[in-house]
């Protein structure tokens, strides 16, 4: 036992109860059939023709494992519990406490928080209260509502984040990831459009990434009633990361920028740009997603491990 002290006990639980939940295939049917959408207890029996008992002890070990959120609901007998899916894609941390790696600086940042922009129609911001300002008029992305966006959308140009160095003096930074959910930005929405999407890093370019499509062919699982179907729906999950070695793609080799080269100790502060280079072979434009919309509740994230 004295092997796993290095180990947080709640973080060793986590992990058990994950394996527990993923251990069993009608557990595994379970998260798939709400991938869609929330139901009852009692449909996700009839769908998988199980007893109700069965599917409730199956989605309680859900719910311990962090997969599957339950709420009660008033029902016809009472009340039911309308289960919904909590995680999409599940990261799991082997790292010892001893590593090299000493300490970890993350900030999520609003998407509406960025402090420049060059945006081309179709352009907008959407939030909780509907459209900020006006669609497509580049004068809206200067409001001060900007801050409250939950999906912002051009068809060309970029935006950039200045996100705060809480990095220490005298530190090394040894890895840099950034993280969002972004598609393409077509009229309404179109499944084959592509864009070439491109991150800049305190102005260094880290590579380019061909998104396939606009999707809009359903509703993203976060979207609120009143955004609009016909319109863009959700995005895919991405991660780019700069490490000494280069930087990468959802884990797959990108280019030969590394962490040493952006430089990160010269200033307070580290800069993001998302957007399209000009003249680029897919110029199709970007949307990105913030809380509370399309199908991953995170605005964008940047971790820095020193």
């Amino acid at each position: 036992m004295a092997k796993f002290k290095e180990y947080d006990v709640q973080e060793i639980d986590a992990l058990c109860n994950l394996g527990k939940a993923l251990s069993s295939p009608i557990r595994i049917e379970i998260l798939q059939l709400l991938y869609e959408k929330g139901m009852i207890i009692g449909d996700i029996a009839k769908e998988l023709d199980l007893p109700a008992s069965s599917t409730a002890f199956h989605v309680n070990i859900l719910e311990q494992a962090g997969l599957v959120q339950m709420e009660r609901q008033p029902g016809n007998r009472g009340t039911a519990k309308f289960c919904r899916i909590k995680a999409d894609f599940i990261t799991v941390n082997l790292i010892k406490k001893n590593t090299d790696i000493d300490e970890i600086f993350s900030t999520e940042m609003p998407i509406g928080a960025f402090f420049d922009c060059k945006v081309t129609p179709t352009c907008g911001l959407y939030g909780p209260n509907g459209h900020i300002g006006y669609e497509d008029s580049e004068k809206s992305f200067y409001c001060p509502d900007r801050i409250n966006a939950g999906i912002i959308w051009s068809s060309s140009g970029y935006l950039e984040y200045k996100f705060p160095n809480g990095i220490p003096q005298k530190r090394i930074a040894k890895k840099l990831s950034l993280s969002m959910e972004i598609c393409s930005e077509a009229s309404g929405y179109n499944e084959d459009w592509k864009s070439d999407i491109t991150i800049w890093i305190n102005g260094k370019d880290i590579g380019t990434w061909t998104c396939p499509s606009d999707f809009g062919s359903r509703r993203g699982r976060l979207n609120p009633p009143s955004w609009p179907n016909g319109s863009t729906q959700y995005g895919l999950p991405m991660i780019w990361e700069v490490r000494k070695e280069g930087t990468y793609l959802n884990g797959e080799y990108l280019g030969d920028i590394t962490i040493e080269q952006l430089e990160i100790m010269k200033q307070s502060y580290i800069t993001v740009r998302v957007g399209n280079k000009s003249g680029a072979q897919y110029e199709g434009g970007f949307n990105i997603f913030g809380k509370h919309y399309g199908d991953y509740n995170q605005d964008i994230v940047l971790t820095v491990e020193y």
